[in-house]
């Protein structure tokens, strides 16, 4: 009787082999596309956040009548305010300013910022950018130039090394 054997051949399995790492080889660039676009994604998402906190606090503060640096109360947290927006870096900790006002969460990160006050500034970034202030964008408190009070701003982002 001839035994029947039954599997792959070595030639068979190196095709195989070489076909995979092709199709890898074409596939991995894209995938690494989706990781940067998503993490601008990310970005896009905390830029709308922040320019949407420092409007509804002005509005807040504004309607109920309350001086430029009286803090207010948006869903039960406290905003430190100045001059009308939120403060961009308070002097204990980032707990009360716009970071907390646009709601973000350890997604993003807070790298570095001036004093809290009329011209505070702070520069918001993804958590996981491949390098520090690569996939950012900076919040400017509200400013007072003379006698004129500049409002609060939202730099553009910077996507180039999300």
């Amino acid at each position: 009787m001839f035994k029947r054997q039954s599997g792959f051949t070595l030639i068979e399995l190196i095709v195989v082999i070489v076909i995979l790492g092709i199709l890898a080889a074409t596939a991995l660039p894209k995938f690494m596309g989706i990781q940067s676009g998503a993490r601008a994604a990310i970005l896009s998402g905390a830029l709308g956040a922040v320019t949407t906190a420092l409007n509804i606090a002005y509005a807040e503060q504004t309607s109920l009548g309350l001086a430029s640096n009286v803090g207010i109360t948006l869903d039960g947290v406290s905003i430190a305010m100045v001059g009308g927006y939120p403060q961009a870096w308070p002097a204990a900790s980032y707990l009360s300013g716009i970071y907390v006002a646009a709601g973000l969460t350890s997604d993003y990160s807070i790298v570095g910022g001036v004093a809290a006050g009329l011209g505070g500034s702070t520069t918001i970034t993804v958590a996981n950018a491949p390098t520090a202030n690569s996939c950012a964008f900076s919040y400017i408190a509200a400013t007072v130039i003379g006698t004129t009070l500049i409002p609060a701003r939202v730099g553009p982002p910077i996507t180039s090394g999300c």
